[in-house]
């Protein structure tokens, strides 16, 4: 008898309902449209080769992409950090991801990666000036809604010794092609029997995970990193400002485990998940476990701030 795979007990942030539309949907490559089984590009490409490049996450509701000029200034700002010209105006660039949707009749509940690299290379070799041809510029969109469930019952962190580094290493602001760093934090997170890793910053405080920004409340207060060492995250300034709107106390500062061991509820921000409780860091339980009553206030502010951005993006093209 043929043993049966092991379930996969792990999830993530970005765990996703099954969409079998998403066989067929077409990716824009360098000013085209191909089927995702013809959608590639070159092994001499710097983002294959070496991870020369930057991305940005974004979601359709209704027709709109909120935040999308954050989105577009964070994306064009690291390119003029790592000398990478785009090739498009920031106007081009738009009507290319909204054209992609429309070539595949996507209207809602989209998840899309926009990718840039520096481009073909003449030679497999690191020097800028070795990629002639021009940047690469991929948009993949999905149909893609986060799992009902994982908003509820939440993910489990495990504190792992890789840190977020200093901006003189690689700059954690930089939404880079080269990810190792966190996947080698995830990969020791899993085999800990957690679903994500929560890193620490140089000096020990807690910082973010390998792919969200990280909150905790305690006693009615909204923490989360100083902001010097994560992913300037979109998501996570909305919920800061929200906070902030509606009276809840926030504060950028810094904390240790012992603060985040002692937490009655802890959830992390990103541009798919929007906020995700955390269940348990280092099998130690968070609260009750799941989404608590703050986090599940400032879920119900993040939504109506959406459906606020989905209303004035309508009344502006009607």
């Amino acid at each position: 008898m043929i043993d049966a795979p092991k379930t996969d007990t792990h999830v993530s942030t970005h765990e996703a309902e099954e969409d079998a539309r998403n066989e067929d949907i077409l990716i824009y490559v360098d000013g085209e449209l191909r089927h995702r089984r013809e959608a590639v590009v070159s092994v001499y490409d710097s983002g294959f080769m070496l991870g020369d490049g930057v991305w940005e996450g974004l979601r359709l509701h209704d027709g709109t992409i909120p935040f999308l000029a954050e989105h577009l200034d964070r994306l064009y700002e690291a390119a003029v950090y790592i000398a990478l010209d785009i090739g498009m105006s920031r106007a081009e660039l738009t009507r290319a991801v909204f054209d992609t949707l429309a070539a595949n009749g996507m209207t809602t509940d989209v998840h899309i990666r926009l990718m840039v690299t520096r481009g073909r290379k003449r030679k497999p070799f690191q020097h800028p000036h070795l990629s002639i041809y021009g940047p690469t510029v991929v948009i993949i969109a999905e149909h893609s809604r986060p799992r009902e469930d994982l908003g509820q019952r939440g993910i489990r962190l495990h504190t792992v010794p890789h840190h977020r580094g200093l901006p003189l290493t690689q700059d954690a602001k930089l939404n880079s092609h080269s990810k190792l760093n966190c996947i080698i934090a995830l990969n020791h997170a899993v085999q800990a029997g957690a679903d994500e890793a929560l890193m620490l910053d140089p000096f020990g405080f807690v910082n973010t995970t390998n792919a969200c920004n990280f909150f905790i409340v305690r006693r009615g207060e909204v923490w989360t990193s100083t902001g010097d060492y994560c992913m300037n995250g979109i998501t996570r300034q909305k919920v800061i400002d929200l906070c902030r709107e509606h009276g809840i106390p926030v504060f950028e500062r810094n904390f240790s485990l012992v603060d985040a061991y002692g937490a009655g509820e802890a959830f992390v921000t990103g541009t798919f998940g929007a906020q995700t409780p955390v269940a348990e860091i280092d099998g130690r339980p968070i609260g009750s476990g799941g989404a608590g009553p703050v986090t599940r206030r400032i879920r119900e502010l993040y939504k109506a701030l959406i459906r606020r951005e989905v209303e004035a993006a309508g009344a502006a093209s009607g």
